[in-house]
């Protein structure tokens, strides 16, 4: 891998690691099929084996790295079944927060979010998709919290990890100005304290990786598990 972790020595490796290398295989640069070494990843940063051993179990019971037996751990194909279900629960649960939210979206928070906006908009000009999909999730994450519902927000991310590589993908492969359009919407539907506009253009924005999807297993087979 060409990016060096900044590995903080008074702290424990093992989780450092791990958010090391699933944020590479999130963005791609560790793609599926990769296999992974527990010595060069261990020399390549500096510390033992048995961190990186730690972090490679935790890649796997996240089902994004598997064991083969006799021949050792490699980076997993993302499962279709595991983004849908993922995108079917987040649709669930952030169109009822986004309800709540719109009973009581006030100017500061109407402000923040348009600052927000402004932000994407910036990234997609200089045609930074990495950057899109992490202020997309900073702008999903920052409506969870205004609505009081921090908590659901980090069950969210914790089961949308498949879902996240293929966003990656579709990030630097379509239009993404179309998801900035979206969000204003669902801005606009705070703005007006309309709890049913609101979901509906969040329900329009999250039903998005769908028309994606087709086209990306069509085109990229070997990413997906049969």
């Amino acid at each position: 891998m060409s990016m060096q972790p900044n590995i903080d020595f008074t702290l424990s490796t093992a989780p450092q690691v791990y958010d090391w290398l699933r944020d590479a295989i999130l963005r791609g640069e560790l793609p599926p099929g990769t296999r992974l070494s527990e010595t060069e990843i261990a020399n390549q940063i500096g510390v033992s084996r048995q961190p990186v051993r730690e972090a490679f179990i935790r890649l796997t019971s996240d089902g994004l790295a598997e064991v083969r037996p006799q021949r050792g751990t490699y980076i997993r194909r993302i499962s279709v079944s595991a983004v849908l279900s993922a995108r079917l629960i987040r649709e669930a649960v952030e169109s009822d927060l986004i309800r709540m939210l719109a009973e009581q979206a006030d100017d500061r928070l109407l402000a923040r979010l348009d600052a927000e906006i402004e932000e994407q908009s910036q990234a997609v000009a200089r045609n930074d998709a990495e950057t899109f999909v992490r202020l997309d999730d900073r702008f999903h994450r920052l409506l969870a919290v205004a609505a009081g519902q921090e908590a659901v927000w980090e069950v969210l991310e914790g089961l949308k990890s498949q879902m996240n590589r293929l966003r990656y993908i579709t990030a630097r492969t379509f239009d993404i100005q179309k998801l900035i359009g979206q969000h204003a919407e669902i801005v606009e539907g705070l703005r007006n304290h309309d709890p049913a506009l609101a979901e509906q253009a969040m329900r329009r924005h999250l039903r998005e990786l769908l028309n994606d999807l087709p086209e990306i297993s069509r085109s990229r087979p070997e990413l997906f598990i049969p």
